[in-house]
């Protein structure tokens, strides 16, 4: 007898995603051959492909902690519930937008995330979410940075409630 399989449990296996230190699961699919060389990114510290690709996946209990990362980063809408995609602009403006399939309800199926932007996610209902994350300049960990609490407080205390939901 087959044992049930929940819909986030089959990405996982099928997608073979990992825990991802932001929270959440993903597995990269797409690392393009092309290199920007370190010269031509300063601000990166090395050299970069030219764009990278992961599947990401919230599901119930899961955040994507706030983060932010040295280059733009895409969020495409694939299957399950709906995210609020949290911003907050190095001049301290806050923007929700919702992730999703539902147009009609305001949802859009594609969210960009400027750099330097400190970002994080949240599951709107559902049991789970599955996008896609696209990063040009491509995605290094050297370039990824998860939010200090009480230093973005510090920052932004006008942005509390938020940031202490999506900090560790």
């Amino acid at each position: 007898m087959k044992k049930y399989e929940s819909q986030p449990e089959m990405w996982v296996r099928s997608l073979g995603m990992q825990r991802h230190p932001e929270g959440g699961w993903y597995s990269e699919v797409y690392r393009s051959s092309g290199i920007f060389r370190g010269t031509a990114l300063p601000e990166h510290n090395g050299d970069r492909p030219f764009m990278t690709s992961i599947y990401f996946m919230l599901q119930s209990g899961d955040v994507s902690r706030l983060h932010r990362l040295k280059s733009d980063e895409i969020w495409y809408h694939h299957a399950g519930g709906g995210l609020t995609v949290h911003q907050i602009s190095a001049d301290g403006k806050y923007h929700a937008v919702q992730l999703g399939q539902n147009l009609a309800a305001g949802e859009r199926l594609q969210v960009v995330v400027q750099a330097g932007t400190w970002f994080g996610a949240t599951l709107n209902a559902e049991e789970a979410a599955l996008v896609g994350c696209a990063v040009a300049p491509g995605f290094d960990f050297a370039d990824f940075e998860l939010a200090k609490r009480k230093a973005l407080i510090a920052q932004f205390p006008q942005h509390e409630a938020m940031i202490n939901r999506l900090t560790g």
